[in-house]
């Protein structure tokens, strides 16, 4: 089938508020919900904005993660290798996925949450030892899921300057220079071989041991899938969870009579967590990682061809109002919530329970030991970092 418009430079212009998807996203969900657009390779993509088209994107095999990554596949964002879990498809990801599922299962997850709650006072009480204003994302945000997702790996959390400017680099923009790219992904791949190397000659109780056993013992994955599975869970494990501490508490600070209802009532944690997953903007492009069509499917009424590379805009689609009561609002009472935030689908991020724990208990501690946390500077003068997928920032720095 022809396109039916030409397609759309993309990604668009950075919204005007970091608190609500582009302009051009809503006005494609209302009136080309499946769009053509132009990526700045070249590559043409199509759009998918709405929330139901956009879960089945997430959830139908015929929108094929294999089809879309390595290095023959079309250039539409983060790299990601053929041999990792974000770039295969059953029955190959279902494989990888059985081996690492049994530590984020939500009875393993609740058995780390005390563990968490004393890393939040712990980082809290030194926080307390600091002078004001107090940069959030040294002393929190980023130390939090960094700690907790090198102690379930068994990464020494020291490393971790080390290793987040690598992670900083493959978590690039669409413009970031491959070459640049490609060395951070060989200098994390050549840390974690020492690692594991590491590992071998001195087995503990941690993922990444049970990992190297099924390598060794078990011949469940190679050892190529090795290094890139402990790579990809490190950077997942503390990325997006870092960045969303932050976006959430400037939510939170944006809308003070959502903040004081949570205040009020600590126990609807959990359902905040859930609302604020939904309305947070994490990244500024809005979409997921592409998909690849095997066969022409139709969504919304457009055929998208066989071959054709599809991006789900998860930022448009948690704003449906199809899907969503007065979807631009933040109602962290909002109990009716499907929201895509950790996706959908057999690609349904491994980690969810556990981003989920953490974001609970980051919350709980800063509501129960700042509950007049403020921003000690002007909105305005906040700092991200460049060329990032997520909105991540440089300092959030507070006074309380």
């Amino acid at each position: 089938m022809a396109m039916p418009h030409e397609p759309i430079s993309y990604p668009f212009p950075s919204p005007p508020s970091l608190y609500d998807p582009a302009p051009e996203l809503m006005r494609l969900q209302q009136d080309q919900p499946v769009a053509p657009v132009k990526l700045p390779d070249g590559t043409t993509a199509w759009l998918v904005t709405r929330h139901s088209d956009v879960r089945q994107v997430l959830v139908d095999p015929r929108f094929s993660r294999a089809a879309a990554a390595g290095p023959d596949a079309p250039q539409l964002g983060l790299m990601i290798a053929n041999d990792s879990i974000l770039g295969m498809d059953p029955p190959e990801h279902t494989r990888l996925r059985k081996l690492v599922a049994r530590a984020f299962t939500a009875r393993r997850v609740e058995e780390l949450r005390p563990r968490a709650a004393k890393l939040v006072d712990a980082l809290l009480d030194e926080i307390e030892t600091q002078p004001r204003p107090v940069d959030l994302v040294e002393h929190f945000s980023l130390p939090l899921p960094v700690q907790v997702i090198c102690e379930l790996l068994g990464v020494a959390a020291g490393d971790r300057h080390i290793f987040h400017a690598w992670s900083d680099t493959l978590m690039g923009d669409w413009k970031r220079d491959p070459g640049e790219i490609q060395a951070a992904f060989d200098a994390l791949s050549q840390y974690f071989e020492g690692l594991i190397a590491a590992k071998r000659a001195e087995p503990a109780d941690d993922l990444m041991t049970a990992l190297i056993d099924a390598r060794d013992s078990q011949d469940k994955l190679s050892e190529s899938e090795l290094v890139t599975l402990s790579l990809g869970l490190l950077i997942a494990g503390h990325e997006t969870t870092a960045n969303q501490i932050n976006m959430f508490l400037l939510t939170l600070l944006r809308h003070p009579d959502e903040l004081a209802r949570l205040r009020a009532d600590p126990d609807g944690i959990p359902r905040a967590v859930e609302e604020l997953m939904r309305f947070v903007q994490l990244g500024e492009g809005g979409a997921a990682l592409p998909r690849v069509t095997t066969e022409d499917v139709e969504l919304s009424g457009v055929t998208v061809p066989a071959g054709a590379a599809v991006l789900p805009a998860l930022a448009a689609a948690n704003r449906d109002p199809a899907a969503f009561d007065e979807a631009g609002r933040v109602d962290l009472s909002r109990t009716d919530n499907p929201h895509l935030g950790f996706g959908a689908g057999v690609h349904h991020c491994l980690g969810a329970q556990l981003a989920r724990m953490e974001l609970q208990e980051a919350l709980r501690g800063l509501l129960r030991r700042m509950p007049d946390v403020r921003l000690a500077v002007p909105e305005a003068e906040l700092r991200f970092k460049s060329g990032m997928v997520v909105r991540s920032l440089e300092a959030l720095p507070v006074n309380w």
